[in-house]
């Protein structure tokens, strides 16, 4: 009997736990228009680091899908590091891709930017993206206990 009042005890404190946890929004930049787009590129709540779709810039940068994946995934480093976190804290990335036929390059690039065990992955074709870009990642980062 004292064992399912204290489980029902912390189920209901559960959600209190969740709301107690600091929230730290992390501002996107304000762009070429001089507007701040209406999204932050960040959310850190608690734990854990939310970040929202960052593009390679599209075509107007050039290059080819390596020289892209390079770039998004420069951006994707500079929001987990904006949020006090590195690459290894990642646990869900997914990317979005304007032409699937650059999985393997974006691979190669993608790889080099992991020392520790990989984030769990979805890789999908978008066809059209924001400002013509190759390739969108967003993800999910937990920072890890000590």
């Amino acid at each position: 009997m004292k064992a399912a009042a204290l489980i029902a005890l912390a189920l209901a404190a559960a959600p209190l736990a969740a709301v107690a946890a600091p929230v730290t929004y992390i501002p996107t930049p304000v762009g070429p228009t001089g507007v701040a787009p209406p999204f932050s590129r960040a959310v850190m709540a608690g734990d854990t680091l939310y970040l929202s779709g960052t593009t390679d810039g599209g075509a107007k940068l050039g290059g080819t899908a390596a020289d892209a994946a390079t770039r998004v995934m420069n951006n994707l480093k500079g929001e987990v590091e904006a949020g006090g976190l590195t690459m290894n804290d990642l646990v869900w990335v997914q990317i979005f891709a304007a032409d699937l036929g650059d999985y393997a390059a974006f691979n190669e690039v993608y790889r080099s930017y992991f020392t520790g065990p990989m984030p769990t992955r979805a890789f999908i074709g978008a066809g059209h993206l924001l400002g013509d870009a190759h390739f969108e990642v967003m993800g999910v980062a937990v920072r890890k206990t000590k």
